[in-house]
């Protein structure tokens, strides 16, 4: 057996020089994401320590926290260290997607947030962590078109009053994919015409929801000649089958999708409005961030 001997009152006491043992646990395994995760470091016998966190990230803390901003599965690895000797351990953490609720008196759309547009991702999360969108209306509602809000000059604005003009006093780069499209459902930032916005920067605040309607192959063909585009199979059958307006791909940032709650979107088209399609009756919101 190796070790340090030592004499001590006529004892003959071994001092261990076992090897160390890297072990640790998340308060979250399964988060959604942005999630920030604290990790407790459980390692015997280490005096040093090396985090990989799955995602480029790395830390030499004890007990490290780290925010995950993008869904996905993570293997984050523990090297524990005492002098040449190391131990290792991985696990896995499970991000899950981004997901808010948008609450209304015709029901509750849960959507879900797009990692592939991270500006209007964080931004959209963070006013709604702040209460922003709490008490806002639809303002602009066109039946087989959108359902429009986010404004906030919106909330309590007399009848009548005309809307679309308010925001947080920023804007937000355009974050177009090809993979996004405003098939029914889609949430999409809206912005100033191109006229006086030729980057096509998306409104800090102001969203739309996409009802649409559904398209023909033909008109689908004939979108893809004028955008100088292509849609795969699985969008056309989405364009054909669950309806959209591919018009608008290309021109705003569309940066999630509604997964439940597609009905309420059709309910709040049909309200009655007025010469602005502002409804005559105010349609409310409050919308939350699903922990």
């Amino acid at each position: 057996m190796r070790g340090i001997f030592v004499i001590f009152l006529g004892a003959l006491i071994m001092v261990g020089c076992g090897k160390p043992m890297a072990q640790f646990q998340a308060d979250q395994e399964s988060p959604r994401a942005p999630s920030k995760v604290t990790f407790e470091n459980n390692s015997e016998k280490a005096n040093a320590y090396e985090w990989h966190f799955g995602d480029g990230a790395v830390s030499n803390e004890a007990n490290p926290s780290h925010t995950y901003k993008t869904s996905g599965v993570y293997t984050v690895t523990l090297k524990a260290t005492k002098g040449k000797k190391e131990s290792i351990v991985e696990k896995e953490i499970k991000v899950q997607e981004c997901l808010v609720e948008i609450i209304t008196d015709y029901g509750t759309m849960t959507v879900q947030l797009f990692d592939a547009t991270p500006q209007h991702q964080d931004n959209f999360i963070k006013l709604a962590e702040e209460g922003f969108f709490d008490g806002l209306i639809f303002h602009r509602v066109i039946n087989g078109f959108m359902i429009q809000g986010g404004d906030p000059e919106s909330k309590n604005a007399r009848p009548g009053q005309r809307l679309g003009s308010g925001g947080p006093g920023y804007t937000i780069p355009a974050e177009f994919n090809d993979s996004l499209i405003h098939v029914k459902g889609a949430l999409a930032a809206a912005r100033q015409g191109d006229q006086v916005n030729p980057e096509k920067r998306s409104s800090g605040s102001q969203f739309y929801i996409v009802q649409g309607r559904p398209m023909s192959e033909n008109q689908i063909s004939m979108m893809e000649a004028q955008k100088d585009r292509h849609y795969t199979s699985e969008q056309r059958d989405q364009y054909t089958q669950v309806g959209g307006t591919p018009f608008l791909d290309g021109e705003y940032t569309v940066f999630g999708q509604v997964i439940k709650g597609l009905d309420v979107i059709d309910k709040i088209a049909q309200v009655q409005t007025d010469g602005s399609d502002r409804p005559v009756e105010d349609v409310k919101m409050t919308v939350k961030v699903i922990r």
